[in-house]
């Protein structure tokens, strides 16, 4: 008798989780991984922030119970990823929506629904490239997907011409998902001049931005990471950001995300947290408690912020000592000092490196040095042990 899930086609699967499993049953002694989008410290581990420390042994002394939270998630939690995300003098607090959701993900697909219910027939469009799972979460909530032109890998700068233009021409109504700095793969992001433009045009053609802010403090800052979200709210644009606190508090598995729109006025949000709120319980109920109550501790102690703050800022200086420290290195193995500029001017965890698959794969098999297909390579799985090993490796690849 045949299964009832049979029917179902293979799956490809995910292409980052499967290099991390290639990368675990390795036996080669000197491999290095630089796939996955994870934040290492020195000694090759992810680190345990001296502030989440902190108010994680606060909670645990503490020894509370573990209640459901409100369906849209903990109100200290979510007034303080507000505040982060737009800012202590950011819009009316009462025409913000803010969701407490499964992580960055899980902030996307919840927006990506609620965009749904309201723009059934809009199109949602994502830059070329950008991370490979934004198309699949807003296609499994029913929208049509398309590229809008970002990266050009000949001068490894943005296509900002051709970008402006194919907006332009985009109906008013249609999705735009931008990424607010660090760009997801190409480390490239949009200058101050090119966001103005981009906020006029938003404005003029009544385009919907919807947000991702995975990284933020580890492109210029915690604040100018955020200024394009802000200058779009200033500008009257109503939008969406799906922001994560798995980089910048290093809590992975905790999945701490938050779902911020930003609305015309408080009946609008009204109605947009009413229908997230049946959204939430119709998916999980109700978000995990104990990820969020470290957020919310730490936010809102003045002292344990400052630590905070003061450690994310060493790992953000740390990632462009890395870039700086790769670049040089390439430079005097391959006596090419223009070819590896490009890698200074890149910002956040990543780089994308100008290697063919070809030689992405020689790379893999050759030195057991993993990076994607695509060559995006993840700046902070470098340290001080294989930065010379991997520089080598990719000149001599790069040589091919």
């Amino acid at each position: 008798m045949q299964s009832l899930f049979s029917p179902l086609p293979a799956a490809a699967g995910d292409t980052i989780f499967a290099l991390v499993e290639a990368f675990q049953n390795d036996p080669a002694p000197h491999k290095v991984s630089l796939s996955i989008g994870t934040y290492f410290s020195e000694d090759g581990t992810i680190p345990v922030m001296r502030a989440v420390r902190q108010a994680r042994d606060m909670l645990v002394q503490a020894d509370k119970p573990h209640p459901y939270l409100p369906i849209p998630g903990s109100a200290p939690y979510r007034n303080a990823a507000r505040e982060l995300v737009l800012g202590a003098d950011g819009p009316e607090p009462e025409r913000v929506v803010t969701a407490q959701s499964v992580g960055g993900t899980g902030a996307l697909k919840l927006g990506a629904d609620l965009l749904r219910q309201i723009r059934p027939d809009a199109t949602v469009w994502v830059s070329d490239p950008t991370w490979e799972n934004h198309a699949q979460i807003f296609r499994q909530a029913g929208f049509t997907v398309h590229e809008y032109p970002y990266y050009d890998a000949e001068t490894a700068t943005v296509r900002f011409a051709q970008m402006h233009d194919a907006l332009q021409a985009l109906p008013a109504g249609s999705i735009v998902v931008l990424h607010a700095s660090c760009h997801n793969p190409t480390g490239v992001d949009l200058s101050a001049d090119q966001w103005e433009a981009l906020t006029e045009l938003f404005a003029r053609q009544g385009l919907i931005p919807f947000f991702d802010l995975a990284y933020q403090g580890f492109g210029l800052g915690l604040d100018a990471d955020a200024e394009p979200i802000r200058a779009m709210a200033r500008a009257g644009v109503e939008c969406l950001v799906a922001s994560s606190f798995s980089k910048n508090f290093s809590l992975y598995g905790e999945r701490c995300g938050a779902l911020n729109i930003v609305c015309r006025d408080k009946a609008a949000a009204d109605r947009a947290l009413g229908q997230l709120k049946l959204l939430i319980r119709g998916n999980y109920s109700t978000p995990p408690t104990f990820g969020a109550a470290l957020v919310a501790a730490v936010l809102s102690d003045r002292a344990m912020r400052q630590v905070w703050t003061e450690e994310l800022e060493q790992m953000r200086t740390r990632l462009v000592s890395l870039r700086t420290r790769l670049s040089g290195a390439l430079k005097q193995l391959t006596g090419a000092p223009e070819t590896w500029d490009y890698i200074e001017r890149q910002q956040g965890l990543f780089s994308y490196m100008r290697l063919s698959p070809q030689q992405v794969e020689s790379l893999r098999r050759e030195h057991a040095v993993y990076l994607l297909k695509s060559g995006r390579l993840c700046v902070a799985g470098l340290t001080d042990g294989n930065i010379d090993y991997v520089a080598g490796a990719i000149a001599a690849c790069a040589r091919r």
